[in-house]
């Protein structure tokens, strides 16, 4: 109940008052599941790109006859669902950023909380630290051939993140479902006329 009565103030406070360029929500029927969106910050090259992004909440463990609530004592598990190009995000989604890991080697404290994630997730975007990098080749270029980061960069997010691609993704998948829901009335209409015929007639 603690936990689930945080999560919901968290939600609704996400939903009232979210951070610029952030958004969060609910993604099914369980409170511990999660989606958010974060928008490229202007003079990077993530610029008006997309992101969506994964949040799974620990769940709480019943020992014996207690019950021990991992969060917030224990961060979310966060990832990118979008492909990003960026020397602390690997191609899995995975992030390497300390307030996403417990201490003593991370900087997560209950204190913390969703909101305040997805904005220290949202300022590693538009600040990386190559000295702690999960890609070590993006990290190299970063650090050494900058401009050529900034090119890559930027045609990932055009590839993956713009809002054109995802216009047309989504129209797209607007246009299978209403093709797949003729499909099914013809087959329907089909199969109710064949039925009609094969009624058998009576001899007069």
């Amino acid at each position: 109940m603690q936990r689930a009565s945080r999560l919901s103030r968290e939600l609704a406070m996400l939903s009232a008052e979210p951070p610029p360029g952030v958004s969060c929500w609910q993604s099914g029927a369980r409170l511990d599941e999660l989606r958010a969106q974060i928008i490229g910050a202007a003079e990077t090259p993530y610029e008006k790109g997309i992101f969506d992004l994964e949040i799974v909440v620990p769940e709480s463990l019943p020992v014996q006859n207690a019950v021990i609530f991992r969060y917030p004592f224990e961060p979310p598990k966060i990832r990118f669902l979008t492909p990003i190009y960026h020397p602390n995000i690997d191609s899995a989604g995975r992030i390497c950023l300390d307030v996403l890991k417990l201490p003593p080697k991370g900087a997560w404290r209950p204190s913390l909380n969703i909101s305040t994630l997805l904005t220290s997730i949202q300022l590693l975007m538009a600040e990386p630290n190559p000295d702690d990098p999960l890609m070590a080749d993006v990290s190299s270029e970063y650090k050494y051939n900058k401009q050529l980061f900034l090119i890559n960069a930027k045609e990932w997010t055009e590839k993956y993140a713009s809002q054109q691609k995802r216009a047309l993704e989504e129209k797209t998948n607007q246009n299978e479902t209403k093709t797949t829901n003729e499909s099914v009335t013809q087959k329907r209409k089909g199969s109710t006329v064949s039925k009609k015929e094969k009624k058998p007639r009576l001899d007069p």
